[in-house]
């Protein structure tokens, strides 16, 4: 399904000096159907209350969901753009990494739609994401 000549060591590499560096979003396997990643729970990413920020969990979503969508196309013609994202924050963290898998609902030729679902360290589910990418075409 996803694009094989992509290598975990590669999208990370890609995603050095952005919002996913920052955050500390390391990508972690590329399945037949799924990607993961990780996201430490930390200064970087907790609220006031030393909980894991929602942004934080939406953030980690967005970029597995991107990454994932970007894995699909044709990098050279296309783009994947995020078009919406709902989250349902379900429990809180304050210490370890979460674990997000992101798997495609829908892969059509202008939208894709992925089910990403976080957990914590102990596979507890801790957000459940719905996020929509519009593929449009490059100028």
């Amino acid at each position: 399904m996803f694009n094989s000549d992509l290598s975990i060591e590669a999208l990370n590499a890609f995603s050095a000096d952005t919002l996913v560096s920052h955050l500390g979003i390391e990508f972690t396997e590329i399945g037949p159907d799924f990607m993961t990643a990780r996201m430490p729970v930390d200064s970087r990413t907790v609220q006031p209350f030393r909980q894991l920020h929602g942004g934080a969990s939406v953030s980690l979503a967005e970029s597995l969901g991107s990454v994932a969508s970007f894995a699909l196309i044709d990098p050279a013609t296309q783009a994947a753009v995020g078009l919406e994202i709902n989250a349902n924050h379900l429990r809180g963290v304050r210490a370890g990494f979460v674990y997000a898998t992101a798997r495609p609902l829908h892969i059509g030729r202008r939208t894709h739609v992925w089910d990403i679902r976080i957990v914590d360290d102990a596979e507890r589910l801790v957000c459940v994401c719905r996020l929509t990418m519009a593929i449009v075409d490059r100028e």
